[in-house]
């Protein structure tokens, strides 16, 4: 844990309440925040969820999940029963809690499980299920995670691409089991698996459409870009799977995601312009000597 005094933390998260700076500069004060982590850096968060911005609310709830303090869990309570709050956020929220996973949050998990937002209900379903294994497997989620991620599923013991695939496409499979099919994928880092996750774009929920695009992203690999391309470009396409595709181009970062993302730049939805402007600033960090805001931003997409 990187130490930093209360005054300089208070400064950064100065950085990150002004709605005057430029997205990205608020977009990495919020990272070294988490990568900070302690009170002062959750109090400075917090301030934010009031902000316009749907992308950096939906970022503040994953970061607040990534730090897994529960110290943060009150926060994330009250962003998740604010129905005032976009179900993008919302849905957040509750992944969030999942990532802590204390059994606390079981109670409320289970109040919004069936919520009348899509998006949110299978989110707490997720959520339940996460920290329901962890209290059966003793914590034992990230023991195989090469991403150094706190992922909403843990992965299974399967090896196979086609089985993985057929269970990741299976639409009778439970939402946890077809998420962990996904990050069994993800962690075989082959092109068989991120073709089996490419096609799984055009399948399954918003939700679920919208992990395999981040998951796609934590990947970094170029064969993934036709199919992150096609549903960024899909204008019917829920705008929380869009902005998602656009940031794991940004996570790839090439001459050709770069032209895409530059196309979307003025895109109608707000999260989709915000996302891709996001998304060129990572490609313009992915391809210079400044690495830390880089490596901070990995270890999300």
């Amino acid at each position: 844990m990187v130490l930093a005094t209360k005054n300089q933390i208070v400064d950064i998260g100065k950085v990150l309440n002004d709605p005057k700076r430029p997205l990205k500069e608020r977009f990495r004060a919020l990272f070294t925040l988490r990568n900070l982590g302690g009170n002062d850096s959750i109090g400075c968060i917090e301030k934010c969820f009031s902000d316009e911005s749907v992308l950096l609310k939906h970022e503040l709830a994953y970061c607040l999940g990534q730090m897994q303090d529960e110290n943060a869990n009150p926060i994330l309570v009250k962003v998740l029963e604010d129905v005032t709050q976009e179900p993008m956020v919302r849905h957040e929220a509750a992944e969030a809690l999942g990532a802590i996973g204390s059994p606390q949050s079981i109670d409320i998990l289970e109040k919004y499980k069936n919520d009348e937002v899509v998006e949110v209900a299978e989110t707490c379903q997720l959520a339940l299920e996460r920290i329901k294994w962890l209290e059966k497997n003793n914590d034992q989620s990230n023991s195989e995670n090469p991403y150094n991620s706190v992922d909403p599923a843990p992965p299974t013991e399967i090896k196979n691409v086609d089985e993985l695939k057929d269970i990741l496409i299976d639409e009778n499979s439970t939402l946890f089991e077809r998420y962990r099919a996904m990050f069994s994928l993800r962690n075989l880092k082959s092109i068989e698996a991120v073709e089996a996750l490419g096609a799984a774009l055009k399948s399954g929920s918003a939700l679920f459409r919208h992990e395999v695009a981040f998951v796609l992203g934590q990947l970094q690999d170029e064969h993934s870009i036709p199919y992150l391309k096609e549903s960024l470009e899909d204008e019917a396409e829920n705008e929380m799977v869009r902005h998602e595709c656009a940031e794991a181009l940004g996570a790839i970062a090439n001459e050709e995601c770069t032209r895409i993302l530059n196309s979307y730049v003025n895109d109608e939805k707000r999260v989709v312009k915000e996302s891709c402007v996001i998304a060129l600033d990572m490609c313009e960090y992915e391809n210079s000597p400044e690495f830390q805001y880089a490596n901070a931003l990995s270890e999300k997409f």
